[in-house]
Parts: C-alpha cells; structure tokens; sequence
C-alpha cells in the first residue's frame, strides 16, 4: 500500500493546482467575456447571478451524491467533462438564454469539485499523515497563475484563447483525477456492512454545526467588498494600475505561507482558535481598508489576507474534518462551501449601493460582518464540538 501511494500527496497537490487555474481564469474574466457579445450590465449580472445561486443550492447534493457512493476522484472526473459540454454550448450558441443554461451549467459542474478534492486531501491527511495545507497551497498559487495567464489569452476580436485557457484546465482535472488510486475508506465498509449506507450523520442537523458553517460562512462573506470593489477604489484613490495585480499577489502569498506553515503551528492553536484569530483580522482589515491609500501601507495591510481568508478557512476545513465522519467529509466541506457562496452573493447585493453611498460605508459593513460573526465564534467556541486538537 505504502508503495501504492508514493507521490499521492503530489498528485493531490496537482489537483488542486489544474482546477484553481481555470478559477483563476474564469472568475475575474469570465464577465468581460459575457460583456465583449454585447450583453447589457443587466444580462450579465443575471447570468452571473443565476449561475451562482444555481451552483449554491446545487454543490450540498452533489457532492452528498458523491459521498454516499464513495466515487469522490470518479465524480471529479464526471462533473469536469458535464462542465465542458457546458462550456462548448457556451463558446458555440449566439443565443443569450443557451448562454445563461451554459453558464448556469459550467458553475453548477464546477461547484463540487473543491469540496470532493477537499474530501479526498482529507483521507490522504488521514491514511498517510501528508499536511493538508501544503497541498492546499498550490490552488492558491495557480489561482493567481490563472490571472496572469487570462490576460494573454484574452483577444479582442475572439475569446476562443481564453476559453480553450479554461477547457484546458478542465481536460488536466480529469487526466489528474484519473491518475488518483480509490482511498480504502474502513468507516465506510463498516457503515455498508451494518445497512448504513443511505443515512447521513447527525452532525449534519445539530445546531451548533450549522451555526459553525453559518458563522465561518459570515466570516468569509466580509470579504464581498473587497471582491467587487477594491480595484476600483485603489484605482480611484490614485494607486497606479500596475500596482493591481502585485496587491492582490500580497494577499495569495500570504495564504500561501500560512498553508505552507500549518503543520508547525503549535499545538494550542486549535481549528476553533485559528477561525476566530483570522475573523479577528478581518474586523482590523475592513475597519482599516479605507483608511490606508498610500500603497506603502496598502501592502502590509495586504497581509491580512493570510488571517481573513487563510487562517479561517483552514481552521473552517480542519474542524469540520474532524467533527464530520470520514465518509463524509465532503459533502461537510461543502455546506461550508455552499454558506460561504450564499451569504457572499447576498453581501455583494448590499454592499453596492453602500459603495455607490460612501466607500468606507460598504467596507465598514463588512468589518460589522466580521464583528458580528466573531462575536458568535466566541460563543460557539464553548461547544464540545469545537474543542478539536490543532489544525495541520
């Protein structure tokens, strides 16, 4: 067995690696895309937001489907090849209703993809001892190599390039997925053996598990302005376009560090403590965010990234691992997956006209989000559920 899987981590690592390429290129893009076939603001915002609400309510059963049959890296493969049928309907129809099913239809495929290969890191951490961050990392380092990459393949006169950029990725997910030995699961085998098969657990129903997705979920969602409207305000308060993408690079890196460092944080630094420590973060860093235009001070402030979005997310997927049976394990990352993405679209609604209003009004909401959700973290942290041991 050992044998079997030399090299397993890498290939996870890989993964991870070929999918956040085609987020990379898709998600900052995707909308200049949509706008170049002459689309009004208003079609592509419903198109957008179709696709995202639809990916949303979708991804929880996906990959419950996922787990109940225990065909995590298969499903990966399938959901990959329904999302490229759906991107060649997209770069084929000139109808815009086929282009809102074919997006709705690629966001919807891709939707799972994180939480099973989530799901499958886990058992790799499990069964061989290997550092989920460390093969985490690469998505985020990929993700920012997709940005680069998007802006040589975008053309003004065609967006075959930047689709092709897209399929590619899709086409390396299933080569890598395929290359991925089935983990031996006992718990599920013993689950099989005792009818067990079709009953998801009860942590799934209790209520201090679902305030836990919710509240990380509300953690994440402060992030909303930043999404929309950081470019923008940075470009406005003076800061010189070029500086854009280093900025934002400052971020990635530090969630990089963080991931690549995870296995030697200490031992009290539970899965708990490390969401409320990079909540914490994020009540400083919107609270802050327009207070700081000199890009001097914007860069350290940048940093923060590795707390807000990191260190919650890696204590997020840490905690839920251990209190959601092995079995699954995705299908409980993606609850979080499917809070964040709910709660993130709906800040996104609201934070525009409080943008349009004043900027530091939007950004002050989201440090109130922040506020909001850890001060129910404090509270939760009592739980039994969250006394869990250290994140890795």
């Amino acid at each position: 067995m050992k044998m079997f899987q030399v090299g397993l981590a890498p290939r996870v690592s890989a993964l991870y690696g070929v999918n956040f390429v085609g987020t990379g290129l898709f998600l900052p893009f995707f909308p200049i895309i949509l706008a170049n076939r002459s689309y009004s603001v208003t079609e592509v915002s419903f198109a957008l937001a179709i696709g995202t609400y639809a990916k949303i309510a979708a991804s929880p059963f996906l990959t419950g489907l996922s787990d109940k049959t225990g065909l995590r890296r298969l499903s990966i493969c399938f959901y990959s090849l329904m999302g490229m049928a759906f991107l060649a309907l997209f770069a084929f129809t000139s109808s815009y209703l086929l282009a809102v099913v074919a997006v709705m239809g690629l966001m919807v495929c891709w939707a799972p993809i994180v939480p099973l290969a989530d799901g499958y890191a886990l058992d790799v951490v499990r069964q061989t001892g290997a550092p989920y961050g460390r093969m985490r990392l690469w998505g985020s380092a990929a993700f920012v190599a997709g940005t680069v990459l998007a802006g040589w393949l975008m053309m003004p006169h065609t967006e075959m390039p930047y689709l092709a950029g897209i399929l590619g990725s899709m086409v390396a997910t299933v080569l890598v997925a395929g290359t991925l030995p089935p983990m031996r699961n006992p718990e599920r085998e013993a689950s099989e053996a005792v009818h067990a098969a079709d009953k998801k657990p009860a942590v799934f129903r209790e209520r201090w598990f679902l305030a836990l997705v919710t509240l990380i979920g509300l953690s994440q969602a402060a992030h909303s302005a930043y999404y929309a409207f950081s470019t923008i305000y940075w470009t406005k308060t003076g800061v010189p376009e070029h500086w854009m993408g280093p900025l934002w690079s400052v971020g990635v890196t530090a969630e990089i560090l963080l991931f690549l460092f995870a296995a030697r944080l200490p031992a009290w630094l539970t899965p708990m403590r490390l969401i409320i420590i990079g909540t914490a973060g994020s009540v400083l860093r919107w609270a802050l965010f327009t207070h700081v235009q000199d890009p001097a001070f914007i860069v350290p402030m940048q940093t923060l990234h590795g707390l807000s979005f990191g260190a919650v997310h890696l204590g997020g997927v840490a905690l839920i691992a251990q209190a959601v049976p092995m079995r699954w394990s995705a299908t409980g990352q993606s609850l979080m997956a499917t809070s964040t993405g709910f709660l993130t679209a709906t800040a996104t609604w609201f934070s525009g006209p409080l943008y349009a209003a004043a900027p530091a009004f939007a950004f002050y909401a989201m440090s109130a989000m922040a506020a909001a959700a850890l001060t129910g973290l404090l509270f939760l942290a009592r739980h039994p559920g969250c006394q869990a041991r250290a994140a890795d």
